[in-house]
This record gives C-alpha cells, sequence and structure tokens, in this order.
C-alpha cells in the first residue's frame, strides 16, 4: 500500500487530489481538539472510557472519533450519526417499496436517498447530543459557568451545547463530502479511519508511559502487540477470501462478428457484510444501557443492569454473538441476491457449467451464499468476541482504559476494510491514467 502512495504521489493529479484530502483531515483532527464552549475541559472523559472491561456505546463512539468525545470537542459526535442513518435507510430501502423504486432510478434517485440520510442523521445527531447533555447536565463541573455566568438558566446553556454539538456533527458530515468530491477515496470512511488511528497513537503513548514505572509492563504490552498483530492477519485474510463461481458464456453470431466464447467469474466474498453485523449488535445491545445512563442514572435498576446484563457478562456476551449472526444473515440478503444475478447471467447469454440456467442457477449461487455467510458470520462472532476476552484477561487499569479502546476489534476490521479500498481506488485511477496516456 505504501508503495502505491508513493507512485500516487508523483502523479500531477493524483498529487494533488492527495494534497486536498490530507488538508481536510487536517481540518477535521484540529476541530477534535476544540472544545465545545460550555463545556469544561475533561467534562466527558469517563463518559468515553470503558466501563466493566468492555466496549460501551459512547466509548465506541469516542474511538471512531480519535478522542474527540473524550474533548467535549465541536466534532465530539463524529460521523456515527450519519453512518446509522445510512445503515437505517438502506434497510429501508428493501422493506419500503417506494424507496426501493427511487434506488433503482439511478442518479437522481441516489440524490433523493442521500438527501433522507442527511435528514436522518440530523434527527440522529438532535437525539445524541440531547442524551449526551440531559445525561451529564446535573455533573458536577460538566458546564463552565465562565462562559454562561453563574445566573444562567441550565436549560439554556445545554441548549446552546446540544445545537453546537449537532452542528459539529453535520459540518463532519460535509467535510466527508467534500473528500469524496475532491480527494481520493471515500471521505466518511477516512475520517473514522483517521480518528482510530489517532485513539491507537494515543493510547500508546499512554501505555508506555507505564512502562517508567514498571518495567515489567513491557512483557504485558509486546504481549498485546502481538496479539493484535495475529488477529489483524487474520482480519486480511477473511477480508480478501472470496469464493469464485465460474461462469461460461457461450459464443454468439451478430452479423460478420462473433461474441461471447469467454469465461469468467463471480466473486462472492466470505465476510461480505464487513463490520455492519457488530457495529449493528453492539448499538442494540448498548442502547438500553444508554438509556438507563440518561433516565435511571444511579438507580439500583441501574446497578443490576451493570452487574448482570453489563458488557462484562455472560448474557451480554451470548445475545452479541446471536445478534451478529442474525445480522450477517440479514445483511448478506440485502447485498447479494441470487436471483437478480442468476437473471443477468442468462439474459449475457452465460451459465455455470453443470448448472442449469434460471431457477436452478439461483438455487445453486443462494447455497453458496448461505454457506459463506454462516462461515462469515461465525468468524464475525468469534473475532468480535473472543479477542476482547483475550485482551481483558491480559489487561492491567492502564491497558483497559488505553490500549483496549484503542484497539478494538471493531476498530481494526474498519481499519483494514478503508485502507484495501483505499489501495484499490490509488491502482484504479493510476491505471486508467496509463491506458489514457496509451490511447494519446
Amino acid at each position: 500500500m505504501f508503495k502505491t502512495f508513493y507512485n500516487a504521489f508523483k502523479i500531477k493529479d493524483l498529487r494533488k487530489k492527495i494534497l486536498i484530502t490530507l488538508l481536510l483531515l487536517f481540518i477535521y483532527r484540529l476541530g477534535c481538539w476544540i472544545t465545545v464552549p460550555g463545556i469544561s475541559p475533561g467534562a466527558l472523559t469517563d463518559a468515553a472510557s470503558m466501563s466493566d472491561g468492555g466496549m460501551t456505546f459512547l466509548s465506541l463512539m469516542n474511538s471512531i472519533s480519535g478522542g474527540a468525545l473524550a474533548n467535549a470537542s465541536i466534532f465530539a459526535l463524529g460521523v456515527s450519526p450519519y453512518i446509522s442513518a445510512s445503515i437505517i435507510i438502506q434497510l429501508l430501502t428493501v422493506a419500503i417499496p417506494p424507496l426501493e423504486r427511487l434506488s433503482k432510478q439511478g442518479e437522481e434517485g441516489r440524490k433523493k436517498i442521500n438527501f433522507y440520510t442527511r435528514i436522518c442523521a440530523l434527527v440522529l445527531a438532535t437525539a445524541q447530543a440531547i442524551g449526551i447533555v440531559v445525561s451529564y447536565a446535573n455533573s458536577e463541573g460538566f458546564i463552565d459557568v465562565r462562559m454562561f455566568g453563574a445566573s444562567a438558566p441550565i436549560w439554556l446553556s445545554c441548549a446552546v451545547i446540544a445545537i453546537i454539538m449537532i452542528a459539529g456533527a453535520m459540518f463532519t458530515v460535509w467535510l466527508g463530502e467534500r473528500i469524496t468530491d475532491l480527494g481520493v477515496g471515500n471521505g466518511l470512511s477516512l475520517l473514522i479511519f483517521v480518528g482510530i488511528l489517532s485513539s491507537a497513537c494515543t493510547g500508546l503513548y499512554t501505555a508506555f508511559q507505564g512502562v517508567a514505572q514498571d518495567i515489567d509492563y513491557l512483557w504485558t504490552i509486546l504481549i498485546f502487540l502481538a496479539a493484535v498483530i495475529v488477529i489483524f492477519s487474520l482480519i486480511v485474510f477473511i477480508d480478501s477470501a472470496e469464493r469464485k463461481v465460474p461462469v461460461q458464456y457461450a459464443k454468439q453470431v451478430k452479423g460478420r462478428k462473433m461474441y461471447g466464447g469467454q469465461s469468467t467469474y463471480i466473486p462472492i466474498k466470505v465476510n461480505s457484510t464487513g463490520v455492519i453485523p457488530i457495529i449493528f449488535a453492539n448499538a442494540i445491545v448498548t442502547f438500553p444501557q444508554m438509556l438507563i445512563s440518561i433516565f435511571w442514572p444511579n438507580t439500583a435498576f441501574a446497578d443490576w443492569w451493570t452487574r448482570y446484563m453489563g458488557t462484562s457478562s455472560w448474557v451480554y456476551i451470548v445475545l452479541t454473538a446471536l445478534l451478529i449472526l442474525f445480522f450477517a444473515y440479514f445483511y448478506s440478503q440485502i447485498t447479494f441476491k441470487p436471483d437478480d444475478v442468476s437473471k443477468q447471467i442468462q439474459q449475457n447469454g452465460g451459465f455455470i457449467p453443470g448448472i442449469r440456467a434460471g431457477k436452478p442457477t439461483a438455487e445453486y449461487l443462494g447455497r453458496i451464499s448461505s454457506r459463506l455467510t454462516l462461515f462469515g458470520a461465525i468468524f464475525l462472532a468469534f473475532i468480535a468476541l473472543v479477542p476482547s476476552l483475550v485482551f481483558n484477561a491480559l489487561a492491567t487499569t492502564t491497558l483497559d482504559s488505553t490500549l483496549i479502546n484503542a484497539f478494538s476489534v471493531t476498530g481494526l476490521m474498519i481499519v483494514v476494510s478503508v485502507a484495501l479500498e483505499l489501495d484499490k481506488q490509488l491502482e484504479a485511477q493510476m491505471l486508467m491514467r496509463n491506458y489514457r496516456g496509451f490511447l494519446k
């Protein structure tokens, strides 16, 4: 990947796009350190940390945003509202026929769906900002009285803070779209990518500071990093794994020319759903915890939920695994439709060797997709739960708050996916330039 980036930087057009991308990413990271006016610095640090040795909803947001939530910055919400909105609209596109018809109307339909996604992102950003502000408004030291004055009503202070956080979330979405239009790669994915890398670097720096106090702590860090490298390699291997279904196209004579007669294949990825099932499962399981922290904090029910349904309980582990399996199958049915693929193959005069065209081809592709989805879902459940348990077993107090939070399995999967996709886009643009130069 570094070689691809180096070669792309030699090309003037690509170099300009890369520099624009880096500039916009720098603006985003700069905003992650600007504290929201009215919030005391460090007021959300405890909220963004992990509890019970597991990843909570707010800690996941903090990891994706690169520590922006812990800094109580104007970009504290990051791109999480837009990501959640995109997933919701994508699921509704399958469930609601008008949206499904809209998705098939080409560029015009895509623009309308993007508009609905932004509206949904605005609603989610409003809900998250209000939830965070209401949860910690009465906490000591949350509101900076120097900004509003000691006599200012608390509801006015909370309203101003929430509006600034909502505006920061929507500005983050705008930055991501500008990167997509003017730069290289998917802008929103790159914002998440940079945020996770920033959290990882901060976590490593904090962890290595503990070595000065206890040299034996270095071995714990090295064992932890070795486990991270093994998991990283496994994610890369599974992410690149695919089943190639051979397709043969018959020869067709049209006029004086002969078409077809070639062999190709349909690539079906083992993990076609990516990290989405893990994000969905974590969001659903941690959603009750977020509601409890907002409406019933410091109650007996909250203590009971944390003890028996918290992120370190077996109920949480089993429920998360089942939800990952469910969403992996559900999302696979949305992204890969055997009937449509079979129809396209038949219309183009193709067939799978040994399989009759039409319904038998669709059933054959469906069986392959189901088996691969099962393997991919088991992998996702394993990679989401087992490493976390191993990390918690290795962790000390310092590791618990830094490295585990920075090197979450969800974050590693996002980093791998974005890095591979960016590498493919750079190679594709360089290849197009070579073809263009050859034709000229």
